[in-house]
This record gives C-alpha cells, structure tokens and sequence, in this order.
C-alpha cells in the first residue's frame, strides 16, 4: 500500500489557524500551538458573546424606553402596561426607535397607552 504524504493537510490547517489568529498578540499570532489555543478560545467567546449581544441590547431598548415615557409621565412598567391594554403589539426595538427618531409619533403611541390604563384607586 503507498504511504500517505499529509503535509499538505497540515499545511492548510495551519494556515486557517494562522489566518485566524490575525491581530493576536506575541506567540499567539505565529505559533501554531498557541495560535489554536487562542483561536479556540476566541471562538467560545463569540458564541457565548453572540448571545450576550441580544441581552444587552433588550437592556438598551428598555432604559430609552423608560427614559422617553418618564418625559411623558409614565414609568416603563406602566408604559408597556398600558400598551398591553391598548392591544398595541410593537416591540421594545421599534418603539425606542421611534422615541428618538419620531417623538411625535411616539406621543401619540404613549397617549393611546395612558387611556388604556385604569385609574388610579
């Protein structure tokens, strides 16, 4: 049977490796040891990061959000309260859009979601 040559495998694997770790620091970005150590290390970090992204954006929505209805004489709980009444389904990314880009548009969103609330007892 003949004998198999990979050199040519390792190569390529090495490479993306090394195309990978581009931009790292020291041994990390030239040695294939430590250059597969950091690269996969970094791929945890995006996968974990990716998810974390979605959260702090939520958390980004929520405080404009607060921020726009206390200017209206709302709190955020009873903004998107009152929303819920008022049968109103726009989500948090839309209406803190809509808050910076639109007030006046947004007004009349916090104004549907005030009559939707009841009174106060």
């Amino acid at each position: 049977m003949a004998r198999v040559k990979r050199g040519v495998t390792s190569h390529a694997k090495h490479k993306k490796t090394l195309r990978a770790a581009k931009g790292f620091y020291g041994r990390r970005k030239n040695t294939i040891r430590a250059a597969k150590a950091a690269v996969d290390r970094s791929m945890q970090y995006a996968t974990r990061d990716r998810r974390a992204k979605k959260r702090v954006f939520r958390a980004l929505w929520i405080q404009r959000l607060n921020a726009a209805a206390r200017e209206h004489g709302l709190t955020y709980s009873c903004f998107i309260g009152g929303l819920a009444k008022a049968g109103i389904e726009i989500d948090r990314k839309v209406l803190a859009e809509l808050a910076i880009s639109q007030p006046e548009a947004f007004r009349a969103v916090v104004e549907k979601a005030k009559c939707a609330r009841p009174a106060p007892a």
